[in-house]
């Protein structure tokens, strides 16, 4: 008896089942949407209204600002002048000659003499006058006729020290010395000198000196006059003077003329009096600083002191 077959031996039977393309009146499957981004999506949809307002009314805000921000405010040369006037009032500045006096003060010295020593190393003064220092090492140019014919020759420095010292130069045309101190300040400062000062009529000048042993003293005025002459009581003629008007007095001889800027521009060498009295009534004289260091009216070289 023949077998019944499992398996059918016809074409249909062994026919490939495919699976069932899906019908042209289905629509795609949608992807599906992420929880986070439709959660945001129906946050916004909710408080859409909400969020519009708000953006208007932060646009009007920003618009409000521009349209009524304050223009900026323009000074004039009155309000500058106002204010530097109210500044000057509330801070009280220096004058130039405590200005100048400060750029120098360290330098300048007083210059005692005396005569001949007594016994017990005593020494009688015979006059006073002033120095200004020209090298740290302890040079100080005077008056020649404060020092000369002394026996002893002290400088007292602005720190209170005081020295023997010793003339080195001398220049009797022009009434002037150098002095050569024994013993000096550690931070001794020299004054700035300006050989060539083109001082003109009505320049502010500064003296600084000993008046009367009395000191230092400090005198402003101007320039007077330029390239005078004067006669000393000894019968000397100085030229090419400086004449001003800052207060100098017997004591005075010897100490710097100064110029705005602290510099020397002169050493003060006499005073006009028509009487004997010897004291000051508005003229002095200074010898030019050029002329001090063999310069002249400042042209070449300052030699070596």
């Amino acid at each position: 008896m023949r077998r019944a077959s499992f398996y059918s031996s016809s074409p249909r039977s062994r026919a490939v089942a495919r699976p069932a393309s899906p019908s042209s009146n289905e629509s795609p499957e949608k992807p599906v949407e992420a929880p986070a981004r439709r959660a945001w999506r129906d946050l916004y949809r909710r408080h859409e209204r909400r969020l519009t307002l708000a953006g208007f009314a932060v646009l009007g805000l920003a618009l409000a600002l521009q349209i009524f921000k304050p223009d900026p405010v323009s000074l004039t040369k009155g309000d500058v002048d106002a204010a530097v006037q109210r500044t000057l009032a509330e801070q009280v500045l220096p004058s130039p000659a405590a200005r100048v006096f400060g750029a120098v003060h360290g330098a300048i010295v007083q210059v005692r003499t005396s005569a001949d020593a007594l016994e017990h190393d005593e020494y009688l003064q015979r006059s006073s006058g002033s120095g200004v220092v020209i090298v740290n090492r302890g040079k100080i140019l005077t008056s020649l006729h404060v020092v000369d014919g002394a026996g002893r020759i002290r400088v007292v420095f602005a720190d209170g020290l005081e020295s023997d010292a010793k003339i080195i130069n001398r220049q009797p045309e022009n009434d002037l010395a150098v002095l050569q101190a024994d013993t000096v300040p550690d931070d001794l400062a020299a004054a700035t000198m300006r050989p060539k000062a083109d001082l003109q009529y009505g320049d502010i000048v500064v003296a600084v000196g000993f008046p009367f042993g009395i000191g230092p003293s400090v005198s402003a005025g101007v320039v007077s006059g330029l390239k005078r002459s004067f006669r000393t009581a000894n019968g000397d003629l100085l030229s090419n003077l400086i004449q001003f008007d800052a207060a100098v007095n017997p004591g005075s001889s010897g100490g710097p003329l100064l110029n705005a800027a602290g510099e020397v521009v002169g050493i003060v060498v006499a005073l006009a009096n028509p009487t004997d009295a010897g004291t000051f009534i508005g003229i002095g004289f200074a010898v030019p600083i050029g002329a001090a260091l063999g310069t002249g009216s400042g042209d070449g070289q300052v030699p070596p002191l």
